[in-house]
Formats: structure tokens, C-alpha cells, sequence
């Protein structure tokens, strides 16, 4: 029982992993992209599907793991249960920004690119203060 437990929380260790390359990623899309209508095509063909399994991921391994502690709310499950939210509303907020973003407008892009940024920074630094703190402190 006891692997069982340290291999489930591998595994939600590994997804943290992967949800910050997954942002690092989005960022990188981000900057270096020029035309929207290619980066609205690569967005929704590949990043927002395999950003949000992985959001799903980190929280389907959170779950069974609070199951596997009987539901022990501790601050730390607290803390990740709370950051889970708001990745989601903040990937929300993005995603809708982008979807009623005109591409027929010229500076349109322009402008949404430091709100994306933005947001995308915020994210970035939750998951990382978050996974550190687990992987250190707790």
C-alpha cells in the first residue's frame, strides 16, 4: 500500500512538473508568435488540450492522494485546492480573451500579447512557489 501512495504522489509531483514546461511553453508560443490566426490554430489544436489534461492530471492525482489520507485537509491540500481554482479561472480569463480577440484588427494581437504574458507569468510562479514548497519545505 505504502508504494502504491509514494508512486501516486510521483505522480502528481511529476504533473506539477509538466504543467510549469507546459507554461514555459505557452509562454514561448507566445512571444514568438506574429500572426494570430497561426497562433489561434496551434493554440487550439495543441496547447489548450495538453495544458488542460495536465491541469486535470495534478488534480485527479490530488484527489485520489486526499482520499488515500482520508481526506485530511491540511494547509497544504488547502493551498493546492485553491491554486487549482485559480489556474482555471485564470486559464479561462486567457482563453476567452483570445477567443474574441478580431484578427481583423491590426494591433489587436499587439495588445493582447502582455495581458497573456501576464497571466501566464502569474501562473507560472503559483505552480513553482506551490511545487517548492512541497518538495522542500513539506
Amino acid at each position: 500500500m505504502n508504494e502504491m501512495y509514494n508512486m501516486g504522489l510521483d505522480l502528481h509531483s511529476w504533473s506539477a512538473v509538466a504543467i510549469l514546461a507546459m507554461i514555459f511553453l505557452n509562454l514561448f508560443v507566445l512571444i514568438s508568435s506574429k500572426d494570430l490566426q497561426k497562433y489561434k490554430r496551434v493554440h487550439s489544436l495543441y496547447l489548450t488540450p495538453l495544458g488542460m489534461t495536465l491541469i486535470g492530471s495534478v488534480l485527479f492525482t490530488g484527489v485520489v492522494m486526499m482520499a488515500a489520507k482520508h481526506l485530511d485537509f491540511t494547509l497544504e491540500n488547502i493551498a493546492m485546492i485553491i491554486i487549482g481554482i485559480v489556474l482555471i479561472v485564470l486559464e479561462a480569463k486567457r482563453l476567452k480573451a483570445l477567443k474574441y480577440l478580431n484578427a481583423k484588427k491590426e494591433k489587436a494581437f499587439d495588445a493582447y500579447k502582455p495581458f497573456a504574458r501576464t497571466l501566464l507569468q502569474i501562473e507560472f510562479v503559483l505552480v513553482l512557489l506551490m511545487s517548492l514548497w512541497m518538495w522542500f519545505v513539506a
